[in-house]
């Protein structure tokens, strides 16, 4: 029992020495995280396409401040500035509506019914006559379906006018797009090679 008792109090000893003892945390990493240089938020060489590198070693700041300096000037030279909105063309309701008035203002044809009547009825006639009827009759008939026949091809000749009065002002409506498209991209060229000669004499490379 002696023996016992000894161990029971080496035990308890030992838990109350246990429960002591602070727990050991990893030690605190006090130095802060190197962070990564922001990068500029706007880019002017970016923006218009092209890449500009630095041939003596200037750093991004210089870089950026040589390149928005390099932008005003290009824009002040060539008249242009790629991050204005380029001009608003016509809406396909603004195009149908010119495509119908000049349809409706197309020259149109006029006295067909009445070259028809007179055609219609000389034919009417001389088959009266050769028929051995009258030649009043064959002449009305023939007058009614002369008035008809010219009354069809007026009508069909005026639609044809129409149809190609609205397909030459769409060509027109396509062929203003394209030239507005090709100045536009024209006066971009003029500014990118005046930014890439302003940034050339700054010491970098513009491809």
């Amino acid at each position: 029992m002696k023996y016992f008792a000894v161990a029971i109090g080496l035990g308890l000893m030992a838990m109350q020495m246990t429960a002591q003892t602070p727990p050991q945390t990893a030690p605190a990493n006090t130095q802060p995280a190197a962070s990564a240089p922001a990068a500029p938020a706007w880019s002017p060489s970016k923006s218009i396409g092209v890449f500009a590198f630095p041939k003596n070693n200037q750093n991004a700041d210089q870089q950026l401040k040589d390149e928005s300096d390099c932008y005003g000037m290009a824009k002040q030279q060539s008249g242009e500035d790629p991050q204005a909105a380029p001009p608003a063309g016509k809406t396909a309701e603004q195009k149908q509506a010119e495509q119908k008035a000049a349809a409706e203002s197309a020259p149109r044809a006029k006295g067909g019914r009445a070259r028809g009547a007179a055609r219609g009825a000389a034919g009417g006639a001389a088959i009266g006559a050769i028929a051995d009827d009258e030649a009043g009759k064959g002449a009305g008939a023939g007058a009614v379906a002369g008035t008809m026949r010219g009354g069809r091809q007026q009508r069909k000749a005026n639609a044809a006018s129409k149809q190609q009065a609205a397909q030459k002002t769409a060509q027109q409506q396509q062929q203003e797009e394209a030239q507005a498209k090709a100045a536009q991209q024209q006066n971009l060229d003029s500014f990118k090679r005046a930014f890439s000669a302003c940034m050339d004499a700054r010491g970098y490379s513009v491809k």
